[in-house]
């Protein structure tokens, strides 16, 4: 059974784990962040599909990196797809980019300030992927309800949530966990983003900080209050990241943390 399916079903008995690099930046780092969280994940039972951005369209700044162009990119995820055998996912910011996209990844996920643009929905949607949206820092859970059934009126019945936080002045962010459960009542699995819920947006450099030493925090609460899978960016050295290194999990470090989650998942189950 593949890894989508069982997260379909429901009842594996492991949180699944959503994982790569902020940006699709090279083949060699792809392939080196699939390669190593492919073997830690199997190792523990826990399903794992690749992120990568093949496209950073929401930077702060005009000369950011925003990607490697389209196609390239993809082709990428698409190589990563398919030498590893993982399913992969990476966001899409406007409609044409849907079925763009979903020819070469199994997941299309909506960034957080996109979760209610209808017609983007619709166009993820209809290509019947599954379809993961991330709850946008100014909504409440219950508003995430209408992102679903937006969805859902394609026919297409296969979406995921993501908590990523609520904006908590101009520069932080906080993580309701009464927002899992809640969403989870939307019969759709739900996901905590451990990456972003930590961003500290909106700095007066025009790079965004984060606190990623938190990541385990948020992770371990998250799977305690029922969270399905969590959404955790990880790369051999965020410090040369051409995106959101300062959010970003440093490799080495993710086995440490798998093991104190499936504990914290074993003891809640």
């Amino acid at each position: 059974m593949n890894t989508l399916e069982v997260i379909k079903q429901g009842n594996h008995r492991q949180f699944f784990l959503i994982a790569g690099p902020c940006a699709v930046e090279s083949k060699d780092l792809c392939f080196e962040v699939a390669e190593k969280v492919k073997k830690l994940t199997l190792e523990r039972d826990i399903p794992y599909i690749f992120k990568g951005s093949f496209k950073k369209a929401n930077r702060s700044k005009g000369d950011s990196f925003t990607g490697m162009g389209d196609e390239f990119g993809l082709d990428i995820l698409r190589q990563v797809r398919e030498h590893f055998d993982l399913p992969v996912t990476t966001d899409i910011h406007e409609s044409y980019q849907a079925e763009m996209a979903a020819k070469y990844v199994d997941v299309l996920q909506i960034p957080a300030f996109l979760c209610r643009q209808t017609d983007l929905l619709k166009a993820a949607g209809v290509t019947g992927k599954v379809v993961s949206i991330k709850k946008g820092q100014f909504l409440s859970p219950e508003g995430m309800k209408f992102a679903v059934d937006k969805v859902k009126t394609t026919g297409n019945d296969n979406v995921w949530l993501i908590e990523r936080g609520t904006t908590f002045g101009y520069q932080d962010l906080v993580v309701d966990y009464r927002s899992i459960p809640v969403m989870r009542g939307f019969e759709v699995p739900v996901v905590m983003d451990c990456t972003h819920a930590l961003q500290q947006p909106n700095q007066s450099s025009g790079v965004t900080g984060g606190n990623p030493a938190m990541i385990g925090t948020i992770a371990k609460a998250a799977i305690a209050v029922g969270a399905d899978g969590l959404f955790i960016e990880t790369h051999p050295n965020p410090a040369v990241a051409l995106s959101d290194g300062a959010n970003m999990l440093k490799l080495d470090k993710l086995e440490e943390l798998l093991d104190q989650l499936v504990k914290v998942r074993n003891a809640v189950i």
